[in-house]
């Protein structure tokens, strides 16, 4: 697994701010809260961001799939810590902007894809980790099924509101235990299951 100390480090390195737009820096730089990024989606508070990236326990050879690219900052604290990470965007715009903030950051293990978080990306599963970074009312089956046994998912799940961030475990067998962590206000995942 992937030192605590060593995620926390790079958090601290990481500017936010690279992936705001400019009109948001000045009003936002320095805070803890969540961000508009447009078309009714938000950047998490960055305390948020690491605590869900904790979560998952990454190791270095895991691949990631992340639900819900957003402007590529969750992303961008998953990148350095795991073998590939695939992630899927349903906003072409948002899509685009993360694409260009990511390159600019230098990642070479990112994968990106325009479509529908709620379908997963069945080409590259079994995934050791999934992040998913908007809610939904109930857990999509075919997340569950993409995740390999002895894989992590971490999901906020709940009514459109109010949501617990879970913790979901596959073990070797394929038997899911699901834990809460605590509660959370994510925008809604769109797509087949939202």
């Amino acid at each position: 697994m992937q030192k605590r100390e060593d995620i926390h480090d790079y958090f601290k390195k990481l500017a936010r701010s690279d992936f705001i737009t400019a009109d948001k820096k000045d009003v936002y730089i320095d805070e803890d809260v969540p961000v508009s990024i447009g078309h009714g989606q938000t950047i998490s508070q960055p305390t948020l961001v690491l605590d869900m990236t904790l979560e998952l326990q990454l190791q270095a050879e895991n691949n990631v799939l992340e639900v819900g690219t957003g402007s590529g900052y969750q992303t961008a604290m998953l990148a350095p810590f795991c073998k590939a990470v695939y992630t899927v965007e349903r906003i072409e715009s948002l899509h685009d902007q993360a694409q260009k903030n990511l390159e600019k950051q230098g990642f070479t293990n990112i994968y990106l894809k325009r479509g529908d978080g709620t379908e997963g990306w069945q080409e590259h599963q079994p995934y050791d980790r999934i992040m998913v970074t908007a809610s939904v009312r109930e857990v999509p089956d075919k997340l569950l099924n993409q995740l390999a046994p002895g894989g992590r998912m971490i999901i906020p799940v709940g009514t459109p509101f109010m949501q617990e961030l879970q913790r979901i475990e596959k073990d070797k067998d394929g038997k899911i235990t699901t834990s809460v962590m605590y509660h959370v206000a994510f925008v809604r995942l769109r797509g087949e299951f939202e």
